[in-house]
């Protein structure tokens, strides 16, 4: 493993501003039409070491914060066919490896808790600048993406449609996007 730094951003933690940041997913409908979503509350933290190997990147989610402009499908998304949120109220990540590519990119990998299920998978992630905010708090933006088979972490509702298409796609799409700030 490469002891390179980060350097994009400063050693030190950085708490996720959720106000500023957005956890999205898509999922293909009827193998036509894209469905996007998000999760309404979440948190997390980056810690960044003097080296890759001792950084470190958290986050938690409350399943049932999950909006895709859709009540609906929103209830049937945190229903045992899917989220679970009554046995499963949280899904977290907790990195286990990262691996720079060049000052600004890089893939974390890490252990993906959801649905009662853990499973490594990774993203890759770009440090998009640092900035001080006008309250005189030193931020950093990340983006992470990344994909996943959702059938992976035991959410198989799904019905086939005379075409062949699925009515839901396994794959799933998860775009993140952070606004971190420097813990003092």
């Amino acid at each position: 493993m490469s002891t390179t730094a980060i350097t994009a951003i400063p050693t030190g933690t950085w708490n996720v501003d959720p106000a500023h940041s957005s956890i999205e997913f898509r999922v293909k409908h009827l193998g036509i039409s894209t469905v996007r979503g998000s999760f309404r509350e979440f948190e997390g933290r980056i810690e960044i070491g003097e080296d890759v190997a001792s950084s470190k990147a958290f986050g938690k989610i409350k399943a049932a914060s999950i909006d895709t402009g859709e009540p609906k499908r929103d209830e049937h998304l945190r229903s045992a066919d899917f989220f679970d949120v009554e046995n499963h109220p949280e899904i977290t990540f907790e990195s286990t490896s990262i691996e720079v590519i060049d000052e600004d990119e890089f893939h974390v990998t890490g252990d993906l808790t959801m649905h009662g299920v853990t499973k490594l998978i990774t993203l890759h992630a770009e440090v998009t600048g640092t900035e001080e905010d006008p309250w005189g708090n030193t931020r950093a933006g990340l983006e992470a993406r990344g994909e996943l088979n959702r059938s992976d972490w035991d959410m198989k509702f799904n019905q086939a449609l005379g075409s062949g298409n699925m009515m839901v796609s396994d794959k799933v799409r998860i775009n993140i996007d952070v606004s971190a700030v420097k813990a003092s």
